[in-house]
């Protein structure tokens, strides 16, 4: 995107790419269809130090100018939920049209690449001087008075994540912000592995939220050999600090709740058997036998029923970590955006240097939020280099 940009405006500009080919993330996300945008942007979907930080390049490039793009390759797409757009056909549509508006702006795209060192020199010219960043990649020397980083985070190495991003920060002397795993799945303690891993598959729409935290989400959850996946961890992942517990309401339509006042109202005689054929009624089968086992009936009173469940409603879970970058979706943390200028994402200190994308501390919620940050960074980087 930074390159179309900087392309457009007449600037010679060179994707240098470590890999075999261009946008491998773009390809394998969305089930290699891509969530490529959300329609619901805003700086309320983003983690950052600085909450506004956002703002200015996500209100300067919006899903619809993407979706323009979309359009004008004629690109089919639908919305599967919650604002979340995706190619009909493939996520290769995406990257097939990311190449093409390079050739179009005249961009020259090098693939396998491996840049071993990054410098800065000062040149002569004409009684001038100027600043030049040398990129060396093997025999190959690259110079200009702009450099772009848009490296990525830690994220699923299996494709090519590197720490380089951050490495070349620190060493024009910028500050980072402590990158960890985001949108990844959670893994339970010793104990709760015992108990809940045989649930493995089974899944539950619920309310996850971080405790006493103020972010909540409303989605499925997955029980898997090592803990807890699916939407819902995924996103409140990214809030949790590896301390709090989490969490879950495990029956947020509250039809269990009704079920429970009208069988109060009613007066019936009531037992554990009763409680399992209620929480059957709401819950998947294999996970409401479980629970039982786990946390059986106290008494056969109505408090006893109400209390049972009211802990469905407020089920705190403490994992004990999470499956780590390799299962991780993004990077939180990264280069610290009090270093960048919010409108060019430009270095302040070092003039000509810009991070865009996942490098920078600006983590998106799970929906195509990270791709719209990419899009967006890029064109305002492009706009100004």
């Amino acid at each position: 995107m930074c390159a179309i940009e900087a392309g457009k405006r007449g600037r010679r500009v060179i994707v240098l790419e470590r890999s075999d080919r261009i946008g491998k993330k773009i390809l394998i996300s969305g089930g290699g269809r891509s969530n490529f945008t959300n329609l619901h942007t805003s700086a309320d979907n983003f983690l950052s130090a600085n909450p506004h930080f956002a703002k200015s390049a996500l209100a300067r490039y919006t899903p619809a100018d993407f979706i323009a793009l979309i359009d004008k390759h004629r690109i089919p797409y639908h919305e599967k939920k919650l604002g979340q757009l995706f190619c009909d056909r493939a996520a290769s549509d995406i990257t097939n049209m990311l190449e093409q508006e390079c050739r179009d702006a005249n961009v020259e795209i090098r693939c396998n690449l491996k840049i071993e060192q990054v410098r800065r020199d000062t040149v002569a010219e004409q009684k001038t001087q100027t600043s030049l960043f040398v990129v060396q990649a093997g025999n190959v020397a690259f110079s200009a008075e702009r450099l772009v980083v848009a490296t990525g985070g830690l994220s699923i190495a299996k494709i090519g994540a590197t720490s380089f991003g951050y490495d070349l920060a620190r060493q024009f002397g910028l500050k980072i912000v402590t990158p960890r795993p985001a949108l990844v799945p959670l893994t339970f303690s010793n104990r709760d592995r015992k108990r809940w891993s045989e649930l493995a598959g089974v899944s539950l729409e619920v309310i996850a939220s971080v405790a006493n935290g103020n972010r909540n989400f409303r989605e499925n959850m997955l029980f898997t050999h090592q803990g807890l996946s699916g939407p819902a961890i995924l996103q409140v992942s990214s809030y949790w600090d590896g301390a709090v517990p989490l969490q879950l309401d495990l029956a947020p339509d509250r039809k269990l709740a009704r079920k429970l006042a009208d069988e109060c109202g009613a007066r019936r005689p009531r037992d554990e058997s009763t409680w399992r054929a209620s929480l059957r009624d709401v819950l998947p089968r294999r996970f409401a036998d479980r629970w039982i086992e786990t946390y059986p009936l106290r008494g056969n009173s109505d408090r006893d029923f109400i209390e049972a469940e009211r802990l469905l409603h407020a089920w705190q879970v403490r994992p004990e970590s999470t499956e780590g970058y390799r299962k991780a979706e993004v990077t939180a943390g990264g280069v610290d955006t009090a270093e960048l200028s919010a409108k060019t994402l430009e270095s302040k200190a070092v003039p000509g240097l810009f991070f865009i994308g996942e490098v920078v501390d600006v983590t998106g919620q799970l929906g195509g939020f990270n791709f719209q940050w990419a899009w967006a960074s890029g064109f305002c980087s492009g706009q100004a280099v």
